[in-house]
């Protein structure tokens, strides 16, 4: 069975910088396009960034894009999400996904396999 867990969450100033990560268990972790995805209370859960199975090509939304990068290594299974100049609208539970579909896609049903979650509170 999948499982995915995030870590790295906290509480950080505006304009700060956090580093969160994604333990992958199972075989098929290397074949796979994996995203992040954040929910902030009250919101849809919205689309954040993804990576390629060799960390070779990724893409960004819009709100996040330039501030936030994302990584990985197929040697642990671990993909990463670094965040600069965080906002207060940055604040939200994170998560990880497989991608299931389309390479560039940035739809929830997309993704597949979730983690529970990794808080991030940027305060002003």
């Amino acid at each position: 069975q999948v499982q995915l867990v995030e870590s790295g969450g906290g509480t950080v100033q505006a304009g700060g910088s956090l580093r969160l990560s994604c333990a992958a268990s199972g075989r098929t972790f290397k074949t796979y396009a994996m995203g992040w995805f954040r929910q902030a209370p009250g919101k849809e859960r919205d689309f954040v960034a993804a990576i390629d199975w060799s960390g070779g090509a990724s893409y960004y939304g819009d709100s996040v894009k330039g501030r936030f990068a994302m990584s990985r290594d197929n040697a642990k299974n671990t993909v990463s999400l670094q965040m600069n100049s965080l906002k207060p609208e940055d604040t939200a539970v994170y998560y990880c996904a497989y991608l299931h579909g389309p390479f560039g896609s940035m739809a929830g049903t997309d993704f597949g396999s979730w983690g529970q979650g990794t808080q991030v509170t940027v305060s002003s």
